[in-house]
């Protein structure tokens, strides 16, 4: 193990924080069952924009990938974060930091939302406090949102936080039909918008 890879482990870092209605915290075995029954309610909406949702997604896949996400937060490589609702405990979302360069202290937003939370202003509630997070316990110098330029309900979470438009990057990657798409980059950065 280099002496990066084990810096980067030691990290302590909280693995929950909450927002007014969120618990936000890193995902556990077990949350597979949670998190198959949001994505299939949410299916049809996640499709166009998420790898992951398809017919091909089962309880025992959704599990397997909930585990590797908790391992890859262990790591510090990936900080995949669960978004509960404080009043019922239902799984509104995930959300979490990708694209991670610890020494820039770089990170990209990720996130998606069950369509029975959707229009109520939960998913603009977690980035404004992942970008906090991100901020205070990680010490960002630089925070993403990348979505496809056709995802306007993307954007718009993006720009109502705050996060400037720094570009559309044409033909930045395969849809999931395997076509070609644009990316809208969207960025923060310390000492301009925190």
């Amino acid at each position: 193990m280099t002496h990066e890879t084990t810096e980067k482990i030691m990290l302590t870092i909280p693995e929950s924080f909450e927002s007014k209605r969120l618990i936000i915290r890193a995902p556990k075995y077990g949350d597979g069952a949670a998190s198959y029954e949001a994505v299939q309610e949410s299916m049809e909406e996640l499709r166009p924009w998420m790898p992951f949702a398809n017919d091909s997604l089962t309880p025992e896949n959704s599990e397997i990938n909930i585990r590797q996400a908790h391992l890859k937060f262990l790591k510090r490589s990936d900080l995949r974060l669960m978004l509960f609702s404080k009043e019922n405990g239902q799984l509104v979302g995930s959300s979490g930091l990708h694209r991670i360069d610890w020494d820039v202290r770089k990170f990209e937003i990720g996130y998606w939302l069950r369509s029975s939370y959707a229009g109520q202003g939960y998913m603009s509630e977690s980035v404004e406090a992942i970008t906090n997070y991100a901020i205070r316990e990680l010490a960002a110098n630089r925070i993403e949102i990348r979505c496809d330029a056709r995802n306007v309900k993307s954007a718009k979470v993006a720009e109502r936080n705050g996060f400037v438009l720094e570009g559309i990057l044409r033909g930045d990657s395969l849809d999931v039909y395997g076509k070609l798409s644009d990316t809208m980059l969207f960025s923060k950065i310390r000492g301009k918008e925190f």
